[in-house]
C-alpha cells in the first residue's frame, strides 16, 4: 500500500484493543466456567437432612441455655468419648450417650447477624449466593454453604453467640467424668488431662487458630495425590467465622456400602495422613471423626475440621520414636520399661515384670509389629477400649498405677478413633510396611501404589 502499510496488517491500537476484548471476553468466559463449577460443587455438597427448626437458636441467651446444660465443651468431650463401652460407671455411659446429638442450629436471622458483625456486611453483600440452611451443625457452631463474587464455592463455618460462655461453665463439669476414672484408676492424675482439654477446647473456640492449624496442613499437603486440605480463605474469615474452600464426597456411611479394595484404599490414606503428620508435621488433628472426612472410591481423602489440632514438641515426638524404636524396631524391653517411665506413663517403682508389662502394651503396638497382612476386626478394637478403661481382669492392677501424660492424651484419643474407624471399615493392610515409609527413622522405599504415587509428589517438591 501507498503508505507503506501490508495488507491486512492491523494497527497498533487496533492490535491492543482486540487483544484487550479477547481477553476480557476469555475472562468472562473463564469466569463463567468458574461460577458454573462453583456452583456445581455447591449443588453437590449435601445440605443437613433433619434440622428441627422449631427448636433454632434464636440470640444468645437461647445458646447459653441449651448448649450449657449438657452442650458445649461437654459435648465435645462426650464426642472425643464416644468409644467408651467399658469401665466407666453407667450414669457417666449414660451422660456422655446424650451428648452425641447435634445442637440445634441457629436462626437465620441470628446466624447472619453474627456474619455482619464478625465481617461487617450481611452474607447477600458478601457471597454471589449464600445457603441460609446450615449443611451441618455441630457443638459449638454451625457451617453454611456459599458463592463468592470471584466464584469460589465456599463452607463458611458460624460460630454460636455466647457458647465460650457455655463452655466455661461445662468445663467445670468435665472434673466429674475424669474425676470417675480417677476412682477406677488411682494412678490417673486427671488435673492434667483436664488442662489439656481446657487448652485444646479453648483453641477450637477461636476460629482464627483453628484457621492458622488448617493452613498448616494444606500447605503441608498441597498437590499431594490422595490428601486434601480444604483452602482458607482469610478474606471472609476472622475469630468467629471461618470461611473454606467447599469440599465434596462421600460420607462415612456411604463408603461402608463400598467394595473391600475402596475401603482399604481410603483407610490407607487416613493411615498415612495419621503416621505422616504426626511423625512429620508434628501436629494431628486430635478429633478422628468420620464425619471430618470425605471420601472417593480411588482412595482419596478430604479432611476437615482443624479446630482440635494437638502440636507435638520436638521432644514429644523423640520421645514417640524412642518407644517406638524399643518395642517395635529392637524388641527391647527393658528399654521401652525405661521410656515408659520417662514419658510418666509408668511408676519408676511399679511393681511388675518387664514381662508383664511386655503383656499388656504390645496389643498397643500389635498391627506393627510384624510384616504380616491384618485386618481390624470389631472385636480388636473393642479389646483396645478394655486394655484401658476395664479395670477389672487381666492386667487389672497394672492399669491402677499407669497415668497418662498431657502429651498422650490427644495421641490415645487419636489411636482409639482411628482403629475404631479402621475396624468398621474392615481395613486390611501390611501397615507395618506403611508405617516404615512414614517414621523418620525407618524411611524405608514404598511398599503399595499409593505409596509409590506419595514418594513421587515428595520428589516433585525438591525439585
Amino acid at each position: 500500500m501507498a503508505d507503506g502499510r501490508s495488507r491486512g496488517a492491523v494497527p497498533r491500537r487496533g492490535r491492543l484493543g482486540r487483544t484487550a476484548k479477547m481477553a476480557g471476553l476469555g475472562a468472562r468466559s473463564g469466569g463463567r466456567w468458574a461460577m458454573a463449577r462453583a456452583r456445581q460443587v455447591f449443588a453437590d455438597a449435601e445440605r443437613a437432612v433433619v434440622l428441627d427448626t422449631e427448636r433454632e437458636l434464636h440470640n444468645a441467651a437461647d445458646v447459653v441455655e441449651v448448649l450449657g446444660n449438657m452442650k458445649g465443651a461437654l459435648m465435645k468431650i462426650g464426642q472425643m468419648a464416644s468409644y467408651l463401652d467399658v469401665g466407666l460407671p453407667e450414669s457417666t455411659r449414660s451422660s456422655l450417650a446424650q451428648l452425641q446429638a447435634n445442637a440445634p442450629p441457629m436462626s437465620p436471622a441470628l446466624a447472619e447477624s453474627v456474619l455482619a458483625a464478625e465481617l461487617g456486611a450481611p452474607p447477600d453483600e458478601l457471597f454471589e449466593q449464600w445457603d441460609p440452611v446450615p449443611i451441618a451443625a455441630a457443638s459449638i457452631g454451625q457451617v453454611h454453604r456459599a458463592i463468592t463474587p470471584d466464584g469460589r464455592a465456599c463452607a463458611v463455618k458460624i460460630q454460636y453467640p455466647g457458647v465460650a460462655e457455655a463452655i466455661a461453665a461445662d468445663l467445670g463439669s468435665a472434673r466429674m467424668v475424669f474425676r470417675a476414672l480417677s476412682v477406677l484408676f488411682p494412678g490417673l492424675d486427671p488435673a492434667p488431662i483436664v488442662e489439656e482439654l481446657r487448652q485444646r477446647l479453648t483453641e477450637e473456640l477461636d476460629y482464627e487458630h483453628e484457621a492458622s492449624n488448617q493452613r498448616l496442613f494444606a500447605d503441608h499437603y498441597r498437590g499431594h495425590p490422595y490428601i486434601a486440605i480444604p483452602e482458607v480463605y482469610d478474606d471472609l474469615s476472622s475469630a468467629r467465622v471461618l470461611t473454606t474452600e467447599l469440599a465434596t464426597g462421600a460420607t462415612f456411611e456411604e463408603a461402608l456400602g463400598w467394595s473391600q479394595e475402596e475401603r482399604n484404599r481410603v483407610a490407607e490414606t487416613v493411615y498415612r495422613f495419621s503416621i505422616g503428620s504426626i511423625y512429620r508435621l508434628w501436629a494431628f488433628n486430635g478429633d478422628p471423626h468420620p464425619g471430618n472426612y470425605l471420601f472417593h472410591p480411588d482412595g482419596s481423602v478430604t479432611f476437615l475440621d482443624f479446630g482440635l489440632v494437638k502440636r507435638f514438641s520436638e521432644q514429644e515426638t523423640a520421645q514417640f520414636e524412642r518407644m517406638l524404636t524399643a518395642m517395635v524396631i529392637d524388641r527391647d524391653i527393658p528399654r521401652f520399661r525405661v521410656e515408659l517411665v520417662t514419658a510418666g506413663l509408668l511408676p519408676a517403682d511399679a511393681p511388675f515384670s518387664d514381662a508383664e508389662v511386655e503383656a499388656f502394651f504390645t496389643h498397643f503396638y500389635e498391627f506393627v509389629l510384624t510384616y504380616e497382612t491384618r485386618t481390624f476386626t470389631q472385636d480388636y478394637a473393642a479389646a483396645g477400649v478394655r486394655a484401658i478403661f476395664d479395670a477389672s481382669g487381666e492386667h487389672a492392677e497394672l492399669k491402677k498405677v499407669l497415668n497418662v501424660p498431657p502429651s498422650l492424651v490427644v495421641l490415645q484419643r487419636i489411636n482409639l478413633g482411628l482403629i475404631s474407624l479402621f475396624a468398621q471399615l474392615g481395613a486390611t493392610a501390611n501397615w507395618r510396611s506403611i508405617a516404615e515409609e512414614l517414621w523418620p527413622f525407618t524411611d524405608r522405599s514404598p511398599s503399595t501404589p499409593m505409596g509409590e504415587d506419595a514418594q513421587a509428589w515428595r520428589r516433585s517438591l525438591h525439585q
